[in-house]
């Protein structure tokens, strides 16, 4: 099993910025990407940034240029900075982990339970 826990969420105003982290936790797995997905009311679930162990980055095209992705590989977390923040990035935001179980060489799928953004006046 591994275990994501996201904190850092919240209500900003419009060009604040928030930073989330995500924690991952467990044994048996070799994480090989976290990512960073959102959903927000009546949409269909986005994927926001990604990071590899080896620090190669993704980002949506909304959020390049405002939002950076980091990687602590030692502590097995990922951060968001959000910079520049808009009405339109209020979401349920997502910690997504991909990792190998070490026992059956299978690619399995983790997610966080999610933390509110909202940004508002």
């Amino acid at each position: 099993q591994v275990q994501l826990v996201e904190s850092g969420g919240g209500l900003v105003q419009p060009g604040g910025s928030l930073r989330l982290s995500c924690a991952a936790s467990g044994s048996g797995f070799n994480i090989y990407v976290m990512g960073w997905y959102r959903q927000a009311p009546g949409k269909q679930r986005e994927l926001v940034a990604t990071i590899t162990s080896g620090g190669d980055m993704d980002y949506l095209d909304s959020v390049k240029g405002r939002f950076t992705i980091s990687r602590d590989n030692a502590k097995n977390t990922v951060y968001l900075q959000m910079d520049s923040l808009k009405p339109e990035d209020t979401a349920v935001y997502y910690c997504n982990a991909g990792a190998v179980d070490l026992k059956t060489s299978r690619r399995t799928t983790w997610w966080g339970q999610g933390t509110q953004v909202t940004v508002s006046s």
